[in-house]
């Protein structure tokens, strides 16, 4: 069994230790090492594992297995040798933030709604939790300001070991069954909970509660957090952005939803009226294009959007038995709108497509895709193509 340090002190940063075991990992690289006691915490309770250093050997990971840590180090130790451990301590910081912001945000949800935690997960950079019922936007504003109320009390966070007498007698979370020795991590007046992790000493080291996020999530609600310098990072990135986009619309930080609005519907209104335009200069353009049998083909770089199909369709209007326009460059390739009223268009686009290594399909009185070559050999495969096809 492996003294756990992070139990006794979860703000111990370094310690000593003396190396049990090493050896190969079979998977994944790197080598199991079995210390006689540990700072490091291995992943469980939806939590990834400390990593940091075992004198100069990096430890990438840690585990549990009947009571013993392995950590994965990138280098082998020497079993008997005493070893000096150095956790990443910004990192459990981080992760102790979250995990302590997760047992309020839960004790406060299951106290208001009765809903259960059902799913926890504390990555790198963000914190999950999603609970068995809906919660409104304010409903979870609520729940937020909730919170934080018991960050600023700086309540201590206790840690039981209750036998299993005194276990039966107490109310608590738990998401899973739970054999051997339960460990009680609880808030005073806000949550009890059965739970394998480190935590802060107290709720004033949280610093900061935001929820971030919330989304449907099997008949619930997936929540997602920050707390602490998380908060904070996520805090100054958005602050950046809305500094940016205010100097951008000459508007303060918290105007600029307004402004934008007004600067999407303008956009709106430009291209309502440009859409205008842009039918009335194919109409014109339309006007100009002759006409030709088998098929009416158009190469014009210029068209964007849907004005391909809409100049096929004011040819078509025209009497073109066959219309195909393409837009782009032979050097970047085209995208293709090709149509009849009265043909039958699929046959064709799957030869083209074939020979001018192209994508697309459609209807029979339209297709749509894209393909590469040149002009001339385009316009001259259609017209063969098409020939062919009805002297058969």
């Amino acid at each position: 069994m492996t003294r756990k340090l992070f139990y006794e002190d979860s703000h111990r940063k370094e310690f000593e230790a003396r190396v049990l075991f090493c050896a190969a990992c079979k998977e994944g690289g790197g080598f199991w090492t079995v210390l006689d006691q540990t700072c490091f915490f291995p992943e469980g309770g939806g939590q990834y594992a400390d990593t940091g250093y075992l004198g100069e050997v990096k430890v990438l990971d840690a585990r549990e297995r009947d009571g013993v840590v392995y950590h994965r180090t990138e280098a082998p130790l020497e079993p008997g040798d005493l070893v000096c451990g150095r956790i990443d301590w910004e990192e459990r910081f981080e992760k102790m933030q979250q995990h302590t912001g997760e047992h309020i945000v839960s004790g406060l949800v299951h106290s208001r709604f009765g809903y259960n935690n059902v799913g926890f997960h504390l990555g790198s950079d963000y914190c999950t939790m999603d609970f068995d019922g809906p919660i409104t936007p304010e409903e979870l504003r609520q729940i937020e300001w909730e919170a934080n109320r018991a960050v600023v009390s700086d309540l201590e966070i206790l840690v039981q070991y209750p036998s299993k007498e005194e276990l039966e007698q107490m109310e608590y979370r738990s998401k899973i069954e739970i054999e051997g020795q339960v460990r009680i991590v609880s808030v005073p007046g806000y949550d009890v909970c059965a739970c394998c992790a480190p935590h802060v000493k107290r709720t004033g080291e949280i610093g900061l509660i935001k929820l971030v996020n919330r989304m449907n999530y099997k008949g619930g609600e997936r929540i997602t957090m920050l707390c602490g310098f998380r908060a904070l990072r996520d805090y100054e990135v958005k602050l950046a952005g809305a500094k940016e986009i205010g100097a951008l619309l000459c508007e303060k930080e918290n105007q600029i939803a307004g402004a934008v609005k007004r600067q999407k519907e303008e956009l709106e209104k430009q291209k309502y009226e440009n859409g205008k335009l842009v039918h009335q200069i194919l109409a014109y353009r339309a006007k100009e294009i002759q006409i030709e049998s088998p098929v009416t083909a158009v190469f014009d770089g210029s068209l964007a959007g849907d004005a391909p199909r809409e100049l096929m369709n004011l040819l078509l209007d025209r009497g073109a038995d066959i219309c195909a326009v393409f837009a782009g460059t032979e050097e970047d390739g085209y995208r293709y709108v090709i149509g009849s009223r009265q043909a039958d268009v699929r046959p064709l686009g799957k030869a083209m497509n074939s020979r001018f290594e192209g994508r697309g399909g459609g209807k029979p009185g339209m297709i749509q895709g894209t393909l590469a070559g040149g002009q001339d050999e385009i316009r001259a495969f259609a017209e063969h193509f098409i020939k062919e096809n009805r002297e058969e």
